[in-house]
């Protein structure tokens, strides 16, 4: 019994062929009876289907976490258009959220003065978790790398866990390869 070891859309070297492609299908091979695939293979686009032992997927430097790169924080910023007055009822009158991805404090993200005066504290709650979202994705990595360290010793809810870590870390860091060009005929 074997678990899919790419996934649909990830980027890999194909060995026998020499070249880069995009998992373009998973194709499990089932025997009954059994709960897991008996093998799996992978369309790539190249003719015929290969095996996990025949592709390699795109190496990350491991060692370069996004937390230790980047500084996302939180910045107060000054509101023009209203007075401290006028905004008592905001949670920070006189002033509003502006999440900061840059070392140079500009770049990242805020919210239109209008909509953050219709309900300031759930944009207070949205620049929270953003300025915190590269160390819950550090978090969520660490989990699944301690449960695929000992998963024998785990349980089903901390496997579970692990496993919805790993499809979002997979989401955020593995982008689809653009669709090929279609030849004008």
């Amino acid at each position: 019994m074997v678990k899919a070891v790419f996934h649909k859309n990830q980027r890999v070297y194909v060995k026998p062929v020499g070249t880069w492609a995009v998992i373009e299908q998973i194709k499990p091979q089932w025997v009954k009876n059994m709960e897991e695939p008996l093998r799996i293979f992978y369309e790539v686009g190249l003719g015929r289907d290969f095996a996990a032992d025949e592709l390699t997927g795109e190496e990350r430097d491991k060692s370069a976490s996004p937390v230790k790169k980047q500084n996302w924080r939180i910045m107060r910023t000054r509101n023009k258009w209203q007075t401290s007055e006028e905004c008592a009822h905001h949670p920070f009158p006189g002033t509003f959220p502006v999440v900061v991805t840059d070392a140079k404090d500009w770049g990242g993200w805020r919210t239109p003065g209008a909509e953050y005066d219709r309900d300031p504290q759930a944009v207070e709650l949205q620049a929270r978790i953003m300025s915190n979202g590269l160390r819950l994705l550090t978090i969520a990595e660490r989990l699944a790398n301690a449960v695929d360290a000992d998963a024998a010793n785990a349980s089903a809810d901390l496997v579970e866990l692990a496993r919805e870590a790993r499809s979002v870390s997979r989401f955020i860091h593995d982008i689809p390869a653009a669709e090929p060009a279609v030849a004008a005929e």
